[in-house]
C-alpha cells in the first residue's frame, strides 16, 4: 500500500482533491494574473444547442463569438481561470453509456481551465502548463508526452511547427513530441465558428519505458490529461477558414483524472472524490464492500452498480441544485440519469437507498422512481412490447434500460411491435403539437446570426455599436402612449454570409443602423415589428426580426427596393404590438411578485416569455397551485392594476442594484450598468431603504408601461407542473382576459352528471366567440385535472390532462352545429368556480 492509498475510513491522502483544485486556481490567479470566474450552472444560459454545460468554454462562447454585451463584465475578460461543473449525458459529448463499465468515465466532472482572450498565446500557455504539472504538482517530466497538430493537406492547413518548437525549447524530447491529424489535434466549436490547432499533454501511468506508440490509442495506461486549444481561425458556413482578428487560448484538464494521477491511483473511483460516496452506499445497502472489479471479474455486476449509483447520484445532485429536474422535455437525459441506477442498482439495494435519503437528494423524483422500480420488478421477466412501451410512455423509463434488464434475464422485446407503437405515438404527438397553442409562437427561425468573424470585422471597420436608447423614450400624453420618431443611417448590410455595401430588391438581409427605436428580442420579450422607409421614397422595408449581437442591433429586412450603406431611413414602429408587449411584460413582473407574496419567498423564476397576445411564466413550487391560491394571485395582481401604480425605471451600477433588498433576479449574465424596474416605489427610495420592500423590483432590459392601469385585467388561463417542482402559468390581459368570460358558464356544469350539457356549452360559446381572436385558449381547473378548450375555425378540441398523461379526442363541428355529444372519456368532478363576471369588467 503506497503513500496515496486510502481506505474508506483511513486518513486523508497526501494531496486531496480540494488541494489539487486550489493549487490550479491559485497558480493562474496569483502567479499569472488571471481573473477567477465562478463556475456557471450546468443548465446552459441562453444556449439551445446544449443539453448541459459540457465544457469549460461554454460560458465564454459570447466572447469567442464576439456577441458579448459590451457593457457586461464578460466583455472585459482577458485572462480567466476557473473550475467548471460539466455534465456529459447527451448530445455530441455523451459518456452516459460508458459509466460503470470502466474506471474513468463520468457523467459529471470538473473541468479545470485557463483562457486568454486576445492576450497571451501559444508560448505562454505551453510554458505555464508545463510549469504547473512538473514543478507545482511534481509530476515526473519523463512520464509526459505531448501531441501537436501535424497539418492537413486537404484542408490547406499547415503543421503547427510553432507549437512544436515551443515544446522543444521548453525541454520536451523529440521522441515524446508527437504529430497527429485533424481528429486528434484540431478543435472546432461546431460546424462553423472559432477553431484552431490544439496540443495535448498525456501521462504514462507505468513509466520507465517508451510509450509513444500508446498515445491516442485509448490505452488505459497512457491517458490525455490537458488539452490546450489555440483559436486562430474561423470556420465559415462554406467550410473555408479565415484567420481571426483576435487569437484566443482555451485549455481544459479534468479534475478527476488529475486527482487520479496525483493520488497514485488507476481508478477515479479510488480517489477521495468517490470513496466517501462508495462507503455511504455500502453502509446503506448492506451488501459487500466495493472492490473495483470490472468485466467478467465483477460477478453479479455489484461493482458496476456501485460506480453507476455513485456517479449518477453525484450528477443528479449537481443538476437539481442548478435547477435541472427530471421531466423537463429538453432535459430528458436527467430522467435517464435518475432511472439508470434503478436498472442496475438492485445489486446494491438502490431502492432502499432512495427511500432512506429521498429528503436530501432524491426528493424531486423519488416517488416517480420508486413507482418505476416497483413496476419494473413486477414485469421485468416479460418481453411484451406493449408493457415496455407503457413503462416508457407512462413512467418515463428509458427503453434501452428496459432492454438491458431483459437482456440480463435472457429475453428480448419484440422490436417490430415496439417500433410500431413508437411510430403511432409520434403521429399522435405531432397532431397534438399542431393543436397546442403553447408551442405556436415559442420558436422562431432566425436568418440573422452574425458569427464572431463578422462582428470582429464590424469592429475593425470602426462601425459603432447601435444606439437603441430610443426604445425606452416613450411618454404618456392625455392617457395615450407617444413613441419617438426615429431617423437613422444605414451603417452596414449583411447578406447572410458577408458584409456587403448594397442589396437589391427582394433580397433578405440584416441591416445595422446608427440608432434604432426597435426593441431586439431579449429578456424573454418578443422583438418589435414595423417597417423602414427610405428618405424620398414611399417604398416600405418590412422588419421581420430584430436581434442583438455584440452591441449591434440587426434588423432582418426583405428589401422591397435596393438599399445601400449610407442611406437615410425613417423607422416606423408597430405601436399596437409594442404596447401589447409592454402590457404583458409589466404584468409578468407583477405576477412574479404576487406569486411570491401568496406562496412565500421560496418561489423563484425559472423562465418567462412575453408576446403581444399572452405571457408565460415558469417558477419553482412544490406542487400545483390550488384554485384558491390561483384566485389569491389573480386578486393580488388586479389590485395593483386597479391602483394604477407608477412603474419606475433607472439605470444603475450592477453592484449597487444588487444591494436592494427584495430584488428579483434570474440566473443570467447582466450588463453593467443595468436597468432596474420597480412598481409603485421610486428607485431612490429602494436604494435608501434597507428593508425588504413589498413591491415588484427586478433587473430588466424590457420595455414596460409607465402606469399599471393599462393592463386593465389579468386572468390565469392555465397552470400546470411541467415537472415536479416547476410550474408554468399562461395568462392573458386586457380584452383577451375579458373574452375568457365567454366560458364562465362552464362553472355551473356538472361534467360527471351532464356531459351533454358541457358539450352544448362549448358549442354555444364557440358560436359567440370572435373570429378575430387568435389564440382562443381557455382552461378551467378541476382538482388534479384541467379542461382546455381550443377554438380553431369550426373545430373544437377537448383535451383532458391528468398528471401529465394525455387523453385526447377530436370532434369536428359543422357550421350548423353538432347535435350529438361525444362519449365522455373520463368521469370528472364538478368544475370549480372561476372569477365572477364583475371582476372581469
Amino acid at each position: 500500500m503506497d503513500q496515496y492509498t486510502r481506505s474508506y475510513r483511513g486518513s486523508a491522502p497526501e494531496l486531496p482533491a480540494a488541494r489539487v483544485r486550489g493549487t490550479f486556481l491559485d497558480f493562474f490567479r496569483k502567479e499569472h494574473g488571471h481573473l477567477l470566474v465562478p463556475s456557471s450552472p450546468v443548465r446552459p444560459r441562453g444556449d439551445p444547442s446544449l443539453l448541459f454545460v459540457n465544457a469549460g468554454m461554454n460560458q465564454f462562447k459570447p466572447i469567442l463569438l464576439g456577441t458579448a454585451d459590451p457593457r457586461s463584465e464578460m466583455a472585459s475578460y482577458r485572462r480567466v481561470t476557473n473550475s467548471q461543473k460539466c455534465v456529459r449525458a447527451g448530445g455530441k459529448h455523451n459518456d452516459l453509456e460508458d459509466v460503470g463499465r470502466d474506471l474513468t468515465h463520468h457523467t459529471f466532472f470538473e473541468m479545470l481551465g485557463n483562457w486568454s482572450f486576445g492576450d497571451y498565446f501559444k508560448e505562454e500557455a505551453c510554458r505555464m502548463a508545463w510549469s504547473l504539472l512538473t514543478e507545482h504538482y511534481g509530476i515526473p517530466a519523463d512520464r509526459l508526452y505531448v501531441s501537436y497538430f501535424a497539418g492537413d493537406a486537404a484542408s490547406g492547413l499547415p503543421a503547427d511547427e510553432e507549437t512544436r518548437q515551443i515544446w522543444l525549447d521548453i525541454g520536451v524530447p523529440p521522441r515524446r513530441l508527437l504529430p497527429f491529424g485533424l481528429k486528434e489535434n484540431f478543435w472546432e466549436m461546431g460546424d462553423s465558428g472559432p477553431c484552431g490547432p490544439c496540443t495535448e499533454i498525456h501521462y504514462d501511468h507505468i513509466g520507465g519505458r517508451d510509450a509513444a506508440t500508446l498515445v491516442n490509442t485509448d490505452s488505459p495506461d497512457v491517458v490525455e490529461i490537458w488539452n490546450l486549444v489555440f483559436m486562430q481561425y474561423n470556420r465559415e458556413v462554406d467550410q473555408s477558414l479565415l484567420l481571426l482578428p483576435q487569437f484566443s487560448v482555451d485549455t481544459g484538464m479534468g479534475l478527476e483524472r488529475l486527482v487520479n494521477i496525483l493520488q497514485g491511483k488507476r481508478s477515479n473511483y479510488d480517489t477521495d472524490l468517490f470513496t466517501p460516496l462508495l462507503h455511504a452506499i455500502h453502509q446503506i445497502s448492506r451488501v459487500r464492500p466495493y472492490s473495483g472489479r470490472t468485466g467478467a471479474a465483477d460477478v453479479g455486476k455489484v461493482d458496476m452498480a456501485y460506480r453507476v449509483v455513485a456517479d449518477h447520484i453525484r450528477t443528479l445532485s449537481v443538476c437539481i441544485a442548478d435547477g435541472i429536474h427530471p421531466g423537463i422535455s429538453f432535459r430528458a437525459k436527467v430522467d435517464r440519469l435518475a432511472h439508470k441506477p434503478l436498472s442496475v442498482g438492485s445489486a446494491v439495494n438502490f431502492p432502499f437507498f432512495l427511500h432512506e435519503h429521498n429528503k436530501v437528494i432524491i426528493n424531486p423524483f423519488s416517488s416517480k422512481s420508486s413507482n418505476s422500480f416497483k413496476t419494473l420488478m413486477s414485469v421485468c421477466v416479460t418481453a411484451s412490447a406493449s408493457v415496455a412501451w407503457s413503462l416508457h410512455r407512462d413512467l418515463g423509463f428509458p427503453l434501452d434500460l428496459v432492454d438491458l434488464m431483459l437482456e440480463e434475464r435472457g429475453v428480448q422485446v419484440d422490436r417490430q411491435e415496439l417500433d410500431r407503437l413508437i411510430t403511432e405515438s409520434h403521429k399522435v404527438k405531432l397532431y397534438s403539437d399542431v393543436l397546442n397553442v403553447e408551442t405556436l409562437s415559442d420558436v422562431s427561425i432566425r436568418f440573422v446570426s452574425l458569427c464572431g468573424y463578422i462582428l470582429a470585422e464590424l469592429q475593425r471597420l470602426g462601425v459603432p455599436h447601435t444606439d437603441d436608447g430610443l426604445k425606452y423614450q416613450y411618454r404618456l400624453e392625455q392617457g395615450r402612449y407617444v413613441f419617438p420618431a426615429c431617423h437613422a443611417t444605414v451603417l452596414a448590410l449583411y447578406d447572410g454570409q458577408t458584409l456587403v455595401s448594397e442589396v437589391s430588391g427582394g433580397q433578405c438581409c440584416g441591416v445595422i443602423l446608427d440608432q434604432t427605436c426597435f426593441y431586439s428580442e431579449q429578456g424573454g420579450q418578443s422583438h418589435d415589428q414595423g417597417y423602414f422607409t427610405r428618405d424620398g421614397l414611399q417604398v416600405m422595408y418590412s422588419v421581420e426580426e430584430v436581434v442583438l449581437a455584440g452591441g449591434y442591433v440587426i434588423h432582418q429586412v426583405t428589401a422591397a427596393d435596393s438599399l445601400k450603406t449610407g442611406d437615410q431611413v425613417q423607422l416606423h414602429l408597430d405601436q399596437v404590438h409594442r404596447l401589447s408587449c409592454m402590457v404583458k411584460h409589466t404584468a409578468t413582473h407583477i405576477l412574479n411578485f404576487a406569486l411570491r407574496k401568496v406562496l412565500g419567498s421560496s418561489v423563484q423564476q425559472r423562465g418567462s416569455h412575453v408576446a403581444a397576445d399572452r405571457l408565460r411564466f415558469d417558477f419553482s413550487v412544490k406542487g400545483s397551485l390550488s384554485v384558491s391560491q390561483l384566485q389569491q394571485v389573480e386578486r393580488c395582481v388586479n389590485d395593483i392594476i386597479s391602483a394604477n401604480q407608477i412603474v419606475h425605471s433607472q439605470v444603475l451600477p450592477l453592484q449597487r442594484a444588487r444591494s436592494i433588498r427584495g430584488l428579483r433576479t434570474v440566473d443570467e449574465v447582466y450588463p453593467d450598468p443595468v436597468r432596474l424596474v420597480s412598481v409603485g416605489v421610486p428607485v431612490s427610495e429602494l436604494l435608501d431603504n434597507q428593508t425588504d420592500t413589498q413591491t415588484s423590483v427586478e433587473l430588466c432590459c424590457g420595455t414596460h408601461l409607465l402606469q399599471t392601469g393599462a393592463i386593465e385585467d389579468l386572468v390565469i388561463v392555465s397552470e400546470r407542473q411541467q415537472v415536479k417542482g416547476i410550474s408554468r402559468i399562461i395568462a392573458v390581459t386586457g380584452q383577451e382576459a375579458t373574452r375568457v368570460s365567454i366560458i364562465k358558464s362552464l362553472s355551473t356544469v356538472s361534467v360527471s352528471s351532464n356531459p351533454a350539457g358541457l358539450w352544448n356549452e362549448i358549442r354555444d360559446n364557440k358560436n359567440r366567440a370572435e373570429t378575430s381572436f387568435k389564440s382562443n385558449f381557455f382552461s378551467v381547473s378541476i382538482f388534479n385535472l384541467s379542461v382546455s378548450v381550443l377554438y380553431f375555425d369550426v373545430r373544437v378540441v377537448l383535451r383532458l390532462e391528468r398528471w401529465g398523461r394525455f387523453c385526447c379526442r377530436k370532434w369536428t363541428l359543422c357550421q350548423s352545429g353538432c347535435q350529438t355529444p361525444p362519449p365522455p372519456v373520463l368521469t370528472l368532478p364538478n368544475v370549480l368556480p372561476r372569477r365572477s363576471e364583475s371582476s372581469l369588467m
